[in-house]
């Protein structure tokens, strides 16, 4: 650092802020769509669906195309850049909130179902915004850097739910429909934001960089134990996320609560952000991942507690919290196990293992909750959580000395 030119690092500086508050901003309009998505489309699905037991199955498929989308999102902008990239995701979105709004207007299970699905393709590209985020910042910024990007989730969770809340019925003979028009219209809006980001390409020696077969790369103990750690954490969230609203109404809770408690949920996913980035320097990748999964055991045992809506409120704010710092801790981990020349096929293919076993955890809490009951879905994250400590004990013990740090390649 001390021999580049002091105009040019202040350059330099000024870029990795700028790209990372751009960054965040996207992050929050793709946020309060998801909040929004997330608070809504079981019940919307709920009154169309012929079997009841699929109404969880839109929301899913958000995972599911996030899965789908999530390496050739990564691939295509190795070709393309970053910001080009955001941007085809951001109009794949709102096509996606287009067919949503259809499916709703002619109360069509199916239709909304596919505009769900489609959305899940925009998640693809929108959940490499973290990874975006490390690319540009200095090894020292860099947990920050993904905090921060997170922390647009903040002002997405609250936005999100009075979205859903306002327009729920702004128009008389189609519930939803209105919420499902801010989606798209923010959704839209990230594409015009996305004009300002600033991501320059692979330099001409890191592209030349030998890079080793993908196989190579997902082996290595660092990449299986983030990995893990981004897909348990996020599996076991997706699972009880999708379905609290249903639980809710078979509580007999009232809309506006559900809103309430999915709005302190992503509160918890997000909020820490803020400080999340200074506990990882402070303390270490590890220690926070362990932290982020036992506030997700702590969860499961509240949520077992009762169904009153503290226990909603505060089983979903605590399983928010934990995936923050368990999510976040491993994504940071995770950019040690690939050189730059490597991280668009390391980053996409983590992604996509994630992704895929995140979707099976959404399409099974819908058919769990609906045979079984709300105490069963959270009963078998249990086994998930479980797996989540072993893997990081083995890692800690065994798996971390075996191999160099990328960070210097």
């Amino acid at each position: 650092m001390n021999r580049v030119p002091a105009a040019i690092w202040s350059v330099f500086i000024v870029q990795e802020r700028r790209n990372v508050l751009v960054l965040a901003i996207c992050q929050t309009l793709f946020g309060a769509g998801r909040t929004l998505l997330v608070a809504t489309a079981a019940l919307v699905a709920l009154s169309f669906a012929e079997q009841k037991g699929l109404a969880t199955l839109p929301a899913a498929l958000v995972v599911v195309g996030t899965a789908a989308a999530s390496y050739p999102a990564s691939m295509l902008m190795r070709r393309i850049g970053r910001r080009a990239g955001f941007v085809v995701g951001a109009l794949i979105g709102g096509v996606g909130g287009v067919v949503c709004m259809i499916g709703i207007v002619h109360e069509d299970f199916w239709t909304f179902t596919i505009g769900n699905l489609i959305f899940g393709f925009f998640s693809g590209f929108a959940q490499l915004y973290r990874f975006a985020a490390a690319d540009t910042a200095s090894r020292e910024f860099r947990s920050t850097a993904i905090s921060l990007v997170l922390a647009g989730g903040v002002v997405a969770s609250v936005v999100g739910a009075e979205f859903s809340k306002i327009g729920e019925h702004m128009f008389a003979d189609a519930r939803f429909l209105g919420s499902y028009l801010f989606l798209l219209i923010s959704t839209l809006l990230s594409a015009l934001v996305l004009m300002f980001l600033n991501i320059p390409p692979l330099t001409a020696a890191q592209a030349a960089q030998k890079q080793r077969p993908l196989g190579s790369i997902v082996i290595q103990p660092t990449f299986v134990a983030a990995t893990a750690s981004v897909l348990i954490a996020h599996s076991v969230m997706a699972m009880l996320m999708t379905a609290a609203p249903l639980a809710m109404a078979h509580s007999h809770h009232q809309f506006e609560a559900t809103a309430w408690v999915i709005m302190w949920h992503s509160l918890g996913m997000f909020g820490p952000a803020f400080v999340t980035g200074w506990f990882i320097r402070k303390v270490g990748e590890i220690a926070i991942i362990f932290t982020g999964f036992g506030l997700q055991f702590v969860c499961v045992a509240v949520a077992l507690s009762g169904e009153a809506v503290f226990d909603y409120w505060l089983s979903m704010l605590l399983l928010g919290v934990g995936w923050n710092f368990a999510f976040t801790a491993g994504t940071t981990l995770l950019a040690g196990a690939y050189t730059p020349a490597e991280r668009n096929k390391a980053q996409g293919a983590s992604n996509f293992v994630a992704y895929t076993f995140i979707a099976i955890g959404a399409l099974s809490s819908g058919a769990l909750f609906h045979f079984f009951g709300w105490s069963w879905v959270n009963l078998s994250a249990l086994p998930a959580l479980g797996l989540a400590v072993l893997i990081m004990v083995w890692f800690t013990l065994f798996g971390r000395a075996r191999e160099p740090s990328m960070d210097a390649a």
